[in-house]
């Protein structure tokens, strides 16, 4: 028997009212809407899944080589890490190394364009210039510059602007710090070599600062410009006329810096103590440093690539000046040119190298 409800739904009576199944006026009955539902539930589940799983693009570029950095470039992969980011799974990382050659920087810019990363992490200002040029669209993220404003690569270090933002080394006083330093290990320090890059952005800050620091520990100070490798021998053997009793170096050039196990060699055979700007230059044997952790640096270079990739916007991610400082003493390099490092700087060195 068939009975035709109020609601103009079909209800089918068998013998049994128990078993009694409703059909819907587009002819699906719950069994099929269930399936339907299940269905359509599944599919979303999927989709969301797909898009959770998005495989993210990050191209790195830098100036030196990426067996030199090994430890800087495994700190960024470190705080990738810790955000949640594992390669191959949900993000891709496009090295890209100019070895040294710095004309190559820009091939290698465009190379990472036209793979559409969807952000590029730069490794020193020559990076980000040809970076800044070959894309006013895809995200720059600078994991060590030395003034980005000097540079032009951002309008200011608390609204960037543009496409460019990230972290800046920048810190005149340091070098007064580093005076200092020297000053404590070599007691007798009269006269102290700079070498320096001229063309490194902040430079002209820095040494006013140092100025200011060799005049109150009453040094005498001689600059020299290191702008290339073949000025590197020619800088220690002028130390050596002008009797300096050590060496300080301020932020160093790409093409320096590929260089510096030649100076950290020059160095030992000069006799001279000499105290750099990064962790790099004791890594390679090099006798002290005080300044910004690269590693740390490059660790936190990692929060800017989240922020990011969860859509941030660079032109409104304030540039981050460093937080963490190291001394690293190197106490085989010390042994090497006979001096005794004084155990009161031994107690405030961050690491001691034996």
């Amino acid at each position: 028997m068939i009975k035709k409800s109020r609601n103009r739904s079909l209800i089918l009576h068998s013998q049994n009212p128990k078993f009694a199944i409703q059909k819907w006026p587009c002819g699906l009955t719950w069994p099929g809407l269930s399936v339907i539902a299940f269905v359509l539930v599944v599919a979303g589940a999927m989709a969301e899944a797909q898009q959770s799983t998005k495989i993210s693009r990050i191209g790195y570029l830098t100036g030196t080589s990426l067996s030199t950095n090994a430890a800087r470039n495994e700190a960024f992969r470190q705080g990738l890490r810790e955000l949640g980011y594992v390669e191959g799974k949900n993000i891709v990382i496009e090295w890209r190394s100019a070895e040294g050659k710095l004309d190559r920087l820009a091939a290698l810019a465009a190379e990472l364009v036209g793979l559409k990363v969807d952000v590029i992490v730069t490794g020193g200002p020559p990076a980000t210039r040809v970076a800044k040029e070959a894309t006013a669209t895809i995200p720059i993220v600078m994991a060590h510059d030395t003034d980005p404003v000097a540079s032009g690569f951002v309008a200011s270090l608390a609204r960037p602007g543009g496409n460019i933002t990230g972290l800046s080394t920048l810190g005149p006083e340091i070098g007064g710090k580093r005076l200092e330093l020297l000053k404590e290990i070599v007691p007798k320090l009269s006269r102290v070599t700079v070498f320096a890059t001229s063309t490194q952005p902040g430079y002209a800050q820095e040494l006013k600062e140092m100025e200011l620091a060799a005049g109150a520990l009453k040094v005498k100070v001689q600059y020299l410009d290191v702008r290339y490798p073949k000025d590197i021998e020619t800088a220690f053997r002028a130390a050596g006329k002008g009797r300096a009793d050590a060496v300080l170096m301020l932020a160093a050039g790409s093409l320096v810096t590929s260089h510096r196990t030649e100076v950290v060699e020059l160095a030992v055979k000069n006799r001279l103590p000499v105290i750099y700007p990064n962790n790099q230059w004791v890594d390679a044997g090099g006798l002290m440093t005080y300044g910004a952790s690269n590693t740390d640096m490059e660790r936190r270079a990692a929060t800017y690539v989240d922020k990011i990739l969860k859509g941030a916007k660079p032109a409104e991610l304030p540039v981050e000046q460093p937080i963490k400082f190291e001394l690293i003493i190197n106490l085989r390099a010390a042994k090497q040119i006979g001096l005794t490092i004084p155990p009161n700087v031994l107690a405030r060195a961050d690491k001691v190298i034996k």
